[in-house]
């Protein structure tokens, strides 16, 4: 029983420890699959993620607890009455395998920028020509989620300035009038699912 209670707990933790970060796995997902449009599609649950963290940690540190605990009397009648070895999907292994994954999904949303290729600037011919926009973008959580919009706006020609922040909100473009403008960027920014709240001009 108290096997069945840990396997069943190790699951648990899982799902929420993915649960947690899905916010941020979902984008890369998206640059995976080749569909942009549902980088964002998760980013409701941000929010809750320190609920999902807490309850992911203190599901683990409970099943830590059934699995190291001292036995009673009864316990140990008990499995000198049953010989066979509890399962793999009920052992300490699997729940420490359980409990390492769940570490690495809730660490996820600081390295998935790992998974981005680096976005490549265009040398602008004519700085004269330059303008720079703050654009405020609504629905960033994690460091992935800045890559995914750099991808995109990293696309357009002409882009010699890019800076994107998921704390500030925000995106710091700086391009070339003459290759592309601000509605091109704007809907490069639409691609990835997130939105344009505002957009100000700086120079």
């Amino acid at each position: 029983m108290k096997n069945k209670q840990s396997n069943s707990l190790a699951v648990t933790s899982l799902l929420t420890a993915v649960s947690a970060s899905l916010c941020c796995i979902t984008p890369v997902l998206a640059l995976l699959a080749g569909s942009s449009g549902i980088a964002a599609a998760f980013s409701w649950l941000d929010p809750f993620r320190p609920w999902l963290i807490g309850i992911t940690v203190v599901v683990l540190a409970f099943g830590w607890y059934q699995k190291l605990k001292p036995k009673s009397a009864q316990e140990i009648a008990c499995e000198c009455e049953d010989d066979e070895k509890p399962s793999f999907w009920h052992s300490k292994k699997f729940l420490g395998i359980m409990t390492v994954f769940a570490a690495v999904m809730l660490a996820f949303p600081y390295y998935a920028d790992a998974f981005y290729p680096e976005t490549k600037l265009s040398v602008s011919d004519n700085v004269n020509l330059e303008s720079t926009y703050e654009i405020k973008i609504t629905g960033m959580t994690c460091t992935g989620c800045e890559e995914h919009v750099k991808l995109e706006i990293g696309k357009l020609p002409g882009i010699s300035g890019l800076e994107v922040s998921y704390e500030k909100a925000n995106a710091v473009v700086t391009f070339d009038e003459s290759k592309t403008d601000i509605e091109k960027v704007k809907s490069a920014v639409d691609k990835t699912g997130y939105k344009v709240e505002s957009v100000n001009k700086s120079k």
